[in-house]
Parts: structure tokens; sequence; C-alpha cells
């Protein structure tokens, strides 16, 4: 009896393992099968992973068969390939798994982010672009803007006056210039739904990008989004096993443009030749002459030697060194570096994200060199507290440091080319030389820190299905430090001896002197939204949502500035280490705030026929309370034709799986009223009133007395800018979805623009406010079109942009429709008038340059300017265009302008972008060209003339030795009678130079932005690590350039804030990287 207990004792404690071992063995299995395209041809390279467990992993050979051992019978397999859609599958026990995956353009079901909510793409019927991350993945660009330039039809990004510098901010247009007024033409940018800095923004956190273009899209967000939004979404936290991505990226920068500076002694022949040309005497002597030719050959050991006449060193008319100042002044390749690390995972009840990144800049100054670090930290938690309410908070911080020389302006640029090439840069005594700019530049800093912080609540309840509550609240605050040092510079004698020097800071600044400013601005923004969504389908073929809300914002922001001159000793640049009587302090504080209620209903019939209806009603503290709040309405209508049975019935049906024809009208407020510099007017319905204190012109007790001036008038009529915009357009899906085309046309009527005041007599003693008087309409195209396709393992795809706008002056308080206005030092400029085109330019025609002395003196007799004198062989000759034998403005209006006509229009036209893509067996492939169609630029300034006009403020750089020479010409340079240039001729050449059709550039241009090429090794090998993907690359940015436009300018830094190329130049980077995650 105990051995049978024993016996069943054993028995069951067998039968117990046996049962467990065959338990475990289920728990894992071989999975096997074969992956293949929509076409059911193999796939060679696919990845197959078990999801959540990377280090499980297989790639499929080339038939497209795979093998997967010890995978969860319960588990998830995650299916991808390049250029396709991945896909998970549930294993539930199965043994062969078959996948046909599709091409990543087949994606249909993509929700894109709109204002306040999501839409899917095919129910989409507002103009609406969307950006996703591949666009920014290892480009060495410095801000997401710079990445975007040419990603999305009808978004213009524009240098501006900044150029390439590390600090500078790119102009972003939607659809070209919205208004000509004293308001702001940019689009709303928002990241996650609060208003933010996108220069200080980490590309890597970002997941996705709208662009809203048209009213029917922005409507939604009221008065902010008059002329567009962009939405960007950051990464978010995932369920899933926890993973860890590293990225870097190590770049070297240099110069994409320098004018070729005329070496020194073409440069003194050309200058006494202008010289001669003026009526002057020769700068430069035949001694000085002899000397420069010495001095090139090595026959004089320095670049300069003392002057005992003057006191200073020999340069300029008696110097004969040989600079190159573009050479001197810029450094020719300069590191950066990247590095970045994020992080993400977790349970569907509770994940995270969290990534921090450092971009450190060097730029290309060489003395007192520019430098930028971007830092930033972002975290994300999401939690599902309650089955009824999801919880999301974010935190970001930023600081910008960026610091450059205190002389690193406008002025510095204006003077490169002012700089001789026989000005020395150091003395014998190995001092650098007083007023080749070195020692402006190494006379102190200017350091800029920029810290934000911005935390986000966000609360989704949810009492039912279908029906969502938002409650959002964002705050962000920040603070900016300024320090500007200006110390004292010195010149050097012939013994070393330094001798405090004058210093040209803006104005004139005597020797010794000196200055330190600090000034400090904090800003803090509140915007709180609350909004609620139901969403309806009615058997899954009348398909609602309806969404109704409220959105206030609140920004304040207070500022402090101070200063005093003298410091007592460099070493320590700080308010409180000066002893100057001259000081002085300011602040300010600054607050506006909006408040809106808004609603939207989206309806479709079977994703057929589609409607949208928008209001939105708003109110801004910036008008007076009756012009307060404004009501903004916009529709939108869809029609899916391609779902119609008579469409899928016929042979079309079998090609087009999408034809959406869309069409929208809404109406948008402005109340982003500018001053002349672009800065936010707070209250534009007050003129402030000057107050001076202790600085009247009595003394009162012995004391100066305070003054007041008389107020500026209030404005009671002052009120919002209405932007009236409809839109049509079509969305095209072919071929299998590998073919996408994009259209829209659109046109934008902006009605009540802020204008100049109106003319009251002096008597009235005070200023009169702007009112709105002006109207303008703009018109244009869009249109994208993209191509992804496989050959074999090889997949590709193109995509194409294309966009254009003209904008046209409606109405403007010009009467006469003058078309100059002159400015009160009597510098003429273009006026606005009715019927106006945006970016016109008026100039003369030109006949051609006069061979002989002869041939001027015929041209003359019909076509004599009414400036200008000495006219000769040499010179431009003026085309008398309404025959009264002159050459004049008339009276300078569109119905009487002389000989003036339209000759161009400096409007980028016809902006375009073409983005390459390819990959092949782990090997990506990318090339991205950006550029303008067509574009006018009236060139001129002393970079472009050369040396006409005074001779102090030409350049010589080697284009201007293209210039007239007759046949029998004793000249250096020989006989050039085919020229581009007039004859040089200083302080005369001014009349050769008049905006004319010889002068008007081709600005158009095709830029490589991008080219990069990646390889990704395969996830088999590196799963063995503990890696999911490893990626290495070598990318470029503005690589080639194509362009008619002269080498002395950039065609997209043509403009600059001193003259035309006296800019900070662009900069050709090349870089590479790698990304890890674990």
């Amino acid at each position: 009896m105990r051995r049978k207990k024993l016996f069943g004792a054993r028995g069951l404690l067998t039968l117990l393992l046996c049962i467990s071992a065959l338990s475990l063995s289920a728990q894992t299995i071989t999975v096997r099968g074969t992956v293949t395209d929509a076409n059911d041809e193999p796939l060679t390279g696919a990845t197959v992973v078990v999801k959540g467990d990377p280090s499980k992993g297989a790639i499929t050979d080339v038939d497209g068969k795979y093998t997967l051992a010890n995978v969860p019978s319960k588990g998830t397999l995650t299916f991808s390939f390049v250029g396709m859609k991945s896909h998970d599958v549930e294993i539930d026990g199965r043994t062969v798994i078959d996948v046909s995956m599709k091409d990543d353009s087949e994606m249909l079901d993509e929700v894109v982010v709109v204002g306040f909510g999501t839409q899917k793409k095919e129910n989409l019927t507002g103009a609406v672009a969307t950006v996703n991350e591949k666009v920014l993945k290892g480009r060495p660009v410095t801000t997401v803007t710079q990445a975007l330039q040419g990603a999305v039809a009808g978004m213009d990004i524009s240098v501006g006056n900044g150029g390439g510098e590390l600090g500078n901010s790119l102009g972003i247009t939607i659809r070209g210039a919205g208004t000509i007024g004293n308001t702001s033409s940019s689009p709303l940018i928002l990241i996650d739904g609060l208003e933010g800095n996108i220069n200080a923004l980490n590309p890597q956190d970002i997941e996705s990008i709208s662009v809203l273009k048209d009213a029917a899209s922005a409507s939604i967000y009221g008065s902010r989004a008059a002329f567009g939004v962009i939405l960007i979404k950051t990464k978010s936290g995932k369920s899933g096993k926890i993973s860890v991505t590293y990225n870097n990226n190590f770049r070297w920068s240099s110069p994409l443009l320098r004018p070729k500076m005329l070496d020194s002694e073409r440069f003194a022949e050309y200058f006494n030749e202008a010289a001669k040309n003026g009526g002057q005497a020769a700068p430069f002597s035949d001694e000085t002459l002899q000397k420069i030719r010495d001095y090139k050959a090595g026959k004089i050991p320095h670049e300069t030697e003392w002057n005992e006449s003057g006191k200073n060193w020999k340069g300029y008319t008696n110097g004969f060194a040989n600079n190159n100042w573009y050479d001197i002044f810029y450094r020719d390749y300069v590191p950066s570096q990247e590095h970045n690390i994020s992080s993400s995972g977790g349970t569907e009840a509770v994940n995270f994200y969290f990534s921090a990144n450092w971009l450190g800049q060097d730029g290309l100054m060489k003395f007192n060199p520019d430098k930028r670090d971007r830092y930033s930290v972002d975290a994300t938690v999401n939690a599902q507290v309650h089955k009824m309410l999801k919880l999301k908070y974010s935190g970001k911080f930023s600081r910008v440091d960026y610091g450059r020389s205190s002389y690193d302006h406008g002025l510095f640029y204006h003077n490169i080319a002012r700089r001789w090439p026989t000005l020395p840069l150091k003395d014998p005594n190995g001092n650098y030389v007083y007023g080749n700019e070195i020692a402006h530049l190494n006379n102190g800093r200017n350091e800029e820190q920029t810290d934000e912080f911005i935390q986000q609540l966000a609360l989704v309840f949810t009492p039912i299905k279908g029906w969502n509550t938002h409650v959002e609240l964002n705050y962000k605050t920040g603070t900016k430090f300024t320090h500007v040092e200006i110390l004292p510079i010195y010149s050097y004698d012939k013994n070393g001896v330094a001798n405090a020097a004058a210093l040209q800071f803006g104005s004139f600044w005597s020797g010794g002197q000196s200055r330190i400013t600090e000034y400090g601005r904090k800003w803090n923004f509140f915007n709180p939204n609350i909004y609620t969504e139901y969403i309806k389908s009615i058997n899954d073929t009348h398909n609602f949502k309806v969404m109704a809300g409220f959105q206030s914002e609140l920004d304040q922001s207070r500022g402090l500035g101070a200063w005093r001159e003298q410091v007592y000793t460099p070493d320590v640049p700080a308010i409180d280490a000066t002893y100057g009587d001259n000081d002085g302090v300011n602040g300010y504080f600054n607050h506006w705030a909006t408040a809106g209620f808004f609603g939207r209903l989206n309806y479709d019939y079977m994703g057929k026929y589609l409607v949208e209806l928008n209001g939105r009603y708003d109110g801004s503290s910036r008008f007076l309370r009756d012009k307060r709040w404004n009501f903004f309405p916009s529709f939108s209508l869809g029609w899916n034709v391609a779902k119609e049975s008579f469409w899928t019935d016929s042979p079309l049906g079998e090609y087009v799986s999408t034809l959406k024809l869309r069409g929208s009208y809404g109406e948008l407020g402005n109340q982003n009223i500018v001053d002349e510099y672009k800065n936010p007017i707070y209250y534009p319905f007050y003129l402030n009133m000057p107050v001076g204190v202790a600085d009247g012109n009595w003394l009162v007790n012995g004391k100066k007395t305070n003054r007041a001036w008389a107020p500026g008038l209030v404005s009671q009529l002052l009120t919002w800018e209405r932007v009236n915009s409809w839109n049509i357009g079509a969305d095209i899906n072919a071929f299998n979805n590998r073919l996408n085309i994009v259209f829209d046309y659109f046109q934008r009527r902006t009605f009540d623009m802020v204008g100049p005041a109106p003319q009251l007599p002096n008597v009235l003693g005070t200023d009169v406010p702007k009112i709105n008087n002006t109207d303008m309409e703009s018109k244009g195209f869009e249109l994208e079109i993209s191509w992804r396709d496989r050959i074999g393992e090889l997949s590709y795809g193109v995509k194409a942009t294309l966009a254009d706008s003209r904008q046209t002056v409606t109405k403007y308080p010009n009467e006469n429709k003058k078309i100059y206005y002159y400015d009160r030092n009597g510098g003429r400029h273009d006026a606005y008038y009715s019927g106006k085109e945006i970016g016109e330019i008026w100039g003369f025609t030109t006949v051609g340059i006069a061979k002989t002395d002869a041939e001027m003196t015929e041209h003359i007799k019909k076509n004599k300017p009414t400036w200008g004198s000495d006219w000769a062989g040499g010179d431009i000759m003026y085309k008398d265009l309404n025959n009264d034998n002159e050459i004049t403005r008339g009276e300078e209006t569109v119905d009487n302008p002389g000989d003036l006509k339209v000759i161009g229009n400096n409007t980028p036209r016809y902006n375009f972008g073409i983005d390459i893509d390819m990959q092949w067996r782990g090997f990506d492939f990318r090339a991205f060209f950006q550029g303008v169609g067509k574009r006018d630029l009236a060139v001129g300034g002393p970079y472009f003339t050369g040396g006409n006009g005074n001779m102090w403020q030409n350049a010589g750089f080697e284009e201007h030795l293209d210039f007239y020479r007759p046949s029998d010409t004793k000249s250096f340079f020989g006989p050039n009678e085919d020229a581009y240039y007039p004859r040089p001729s200083f302080d005369k050449g001014w009349k050769n130079f008049e905006t004319q059709t010889r002068w008007i550039q081709n600005g158009a241009y095709m830029r490589l932005k991008n080219l990069q090429l990646g390889y990704t090794i395969p996830s088999v090998y590196t799963q063995k690590i503990g890696v999911s993907n490893f990626r290495v690359y070598v990318s470029g940015e503005n690589l080639l350039t194509f362009t008619k436009m002269t080498k002395i300018f950039d065609p997209e830094t043509f403009l600059g804030g001193w003259g035309n190329g006296k800019i900070y130049p662009l900069s050709r980077v090349w870089s590479c990287g790698l990304s890890v995650t674990f």
C-alpha cells in the first residue's frame, strides 16, 4: 500500500513536470513565412522583429522568406521595409505567417493634425500640407525653418537681412505677403498647440508638421491666423519596451560666397582710371604702383612702412600691401557638432518620452569669433488615470547662448569692401594696423542668453464613446539677458607704443571712450483651451463630428536696461566697474490679450460628400471696446468622385483611386499690428506722450525743467484688418497610389489694412494716428506631385512642389498715383498706389553703351538725360520713350512717368522644390533641390557699381574689370568695347546707374540644398549586441547653385541692412553622423 502511494506521488510529480515542459514548450514557437509586395513579388531584405523585443528578428532572403525561432506564441510581429508602411501581425499561435506589404504612399488612413483635433487625410476639404520627420532627418541645419525651405508648396522662406548669421531668424510667409500695412504677414506657429519659437526647437523632437494654408483650415484660430498656421507636433510617449536613441552630427562649414577682390596692382590701376574719367588726380602715384609690384614680387619684406608726414602707417593711396579682406575676416572651415539622446516606452496605462539636445555652432568670423549654443530638454508623460480620463503633461526647456563681436553688425559688412587691398594687416612690429576693422572687431562682446520654459497639461474626459472634452493649460515663461561692451581700441606707432584711437560704432566715439550696456527681458504667456467634441456615425454612412470651445491668451513682458560709459579696465566689463558721468536707464511693460469662442461641424456621406463649417467670435485688447469683437466664419466642401459607382465601374476606376474636388471660403481678422521696424504695437489706437526729464531750455531755481510734448490723438476708427479668401483644389491618387497630385488655386483679399495717417494741417500740433484705409488682393496656385515605386530591391520616390502668387494693391491713399515718395532726408522710395503689383520695379530703358564720343553726341540730341554731365563714349545711352527728346521722370506718376516704365518685379515667382530619395539593401540616398523660377533684381550700391560715386565708398571686384575701354585705349587693362559696365568715373559715374533695364539681374536660381547618403546595418546583426537600429550617414548642405546672377551676390542674400550684398554669408556645410537605438 505504501509502495502504491509512493508510486502515485512520483507519477503525479512526473505528470506535472511533463505538463510544465509541454506548457513551456507551447509558450515559444518557430514562425516561418514569406513577405511580398502588393503585386505578390517577394521582398528581399524586409525586417521581421518581435514587437517590444528587437533582439529577436530576421531579414527575408532573396525569395522573401524568413524564419524566426523562439517566438512568443501570443506575441506580435512587426514587418518593415524601407519605402513601405510598417505592418503589425498578431502571432496567435500560428507557425506560418505570410504578409503582403503596401507602399508608404498607400496611406489613405493617415491622420493629419488640424486645428484643435485631427482629421483623416482622405476627408480633408481645406488646403493642408503635411511634412513628416523624414524631411528633417540627418540634415545639418541649425533651425527647423531651414529644413522646411522648399518642402511645402506655397510656404516661402527667406533669409532676410541677417543672412547666414548664427542667430538669424528666417522669414516665413504662406501664399505670399498678405498685407502691406502696419501689420505682420507671418503665420501663426504652434508647437503642440502653444505659440512657440521655432528656432529654439530641437528638430529631432518633431513628429509631424501641418501647414494650414486657406482660411477654412486656419479660421478656427481666429485673429492670430490671418495668414496661415504651422502646427508642429512633437514626439510623445508610446507603449512598449523602453528604447534609447542616440544621434550625433559633426559638421564643417565654409562661406558659400565671397566676392573676389582685386589684387592691389589691378585695384590701383582700376581706381586710377576711375579718377581720370572723373577729372580727378590719380590716387596712386607711379612710385606707389612700383612699390605694389615690388611687394608682390617679394622685394619688400613688410607690407607697410611708417609715414612720417602723417604719423601713421602707410595704407590706402600710399599703401602697397596686397590683402583680400574677405579671406582675412572669414574662416575657411568652421567645426560644429550636435548631440541628441531620447528615450520612450511604458505601458498602455503610463508611458513617457524624454530627449536632451545640444547644438554647438562656431561662426565664420575669424576675429572675436561668433558662437551659438542651443540646449533643449523635452519630457512628456501620458497616463490613463481612469477609463474615462487621460492625462498628458509636457515640459520643455530651451537655452540659447549667442555671442559675437559687438562690432559684428551692418556697418562691418558695409566696410569690408571699402578696405582697400593696399591697406596693411599688421605693421613691422606685429601689431594690427588701425583702420582695418580688426581692432574694432576685437573691442568687445555682445552676449545674449535666452531661456524659455514651457509647461503643458492636457486632460481628456470621455464619459461616453465618441464624446471627448479637452482641457488644456499652457504656460510659457522666458528671459533674455543681453550684455554689450564697447571697449577702447588703440593704434600703434613705429615704436610699438599704443595710443587710444577713435572708434566708428554707429556714431563717432572719441579715443579711449567705452561703454557697458546691459538689459533684460522677461515674458509670461498663459493660454487655456477648453473644447468638447462629439463623433457619431450612423450605419457607417452618415458621419458627423461636432466641436465647440473657448480659447484665451494673455501675454505680459517687462524689460529693464542700463548703460554707463568709461570702464576702469577691460578685464572687468561690468556696469559697476565704470566711472563715467554719461549713463542711462530705461524700461518698459507691455501686455496684450485675446479671447475667442469657436465651433466646427464636419459631415461626410460614405466618404464621398464632405462638408466642414467653422466659426469663431474673437476679441482683442489691441482695439477700443466697440471695435474689439468680430465674427469670422468659413466653410469648405469636398466631393470624392472616385468613390462614385460610375467611376469605380469605369476603366478609370482601376487606375485612379482618389479624385477629390475641394472648395472653401473663409474670413479672418488680423490684429498683429507692428511699427515700421516690424515690432509689435500693443495699443495702436493710442499715441504716446513724449516726456523729457530735466531737459528743458529754462532754469527754475537753478535746475532744468521737465518737458512734455503734445500727445497724439486717440484713433476712434482703428479696427481689424479683414482677410477674405477662397480656394479650389483637387487631390488625385493613381496607379495603386504610387502617383499623388495635389493642386490648389486661391484668391485672398485683405481689406482695411492699417495704412498711412491722413494729412492734416500743421496747426494741429501733434501726430495723426493711422487708420484702416488700404486694400490688397493676392492670387496664386500650388502644385505638388509625388511618385513612389519600387524596382526589384530598389525603392525610390520623387516629389516636386511648385507655387506662385502675385499681390496687387486695390486701394491706397495716393490719389495722384505717385510712383515715389521722399523721406525727410530727401531719399527716394517706392510708393504704393491703387493698381500697383507688389514688387514692381520702375526704371529707364537702356539702349547700350556708347562706343565713341561721336556716338554719344549724336544720341543725346534726341535722348538727353536731365541729370549728369560730360557724356562721352563709355557712358550709358538711355532711351526716350515719350518722344520729348529728353530723359525725365515726368511728374513721377503712373499717368505721367516721363521715360520711366515697369521694367521688372522683385517678387520671387515659381518657388519650387525637388526631393529625390532611394533605398537599396540598407543604403539610403536623398537629393533635395530648392529654388526660384523667376525674379528680377534691381541691383545697385558700391558692391555692384564698383568705381563710381565717391572714391571712399567704392569696391573693386573681379567683375568690375569688365568695363568699357575703347579700341585705342592706353589703359593698363587693354581694350574692351563689348563690356558690361560703363567706364568707371569717381563722383560722376552715378549718372550711368539710374535704375534701368541693363542693371536688372536675373535672380532665379536652383540650389542643391541637401545631399545625403546613409547606411543602416541589418538588425539581424546589430540585435546581437542589443542594438535595434544603427545608421551612419554623410550629408551636405548648399553644395551647388545654378544661377545667372552676378557672382558678386548670392541670390538668397542679395539684400542687406546697409545695402546690396552687405551681409553675413550663407554657409556650405559638410557633415557626418550616426543614429543608434538600443
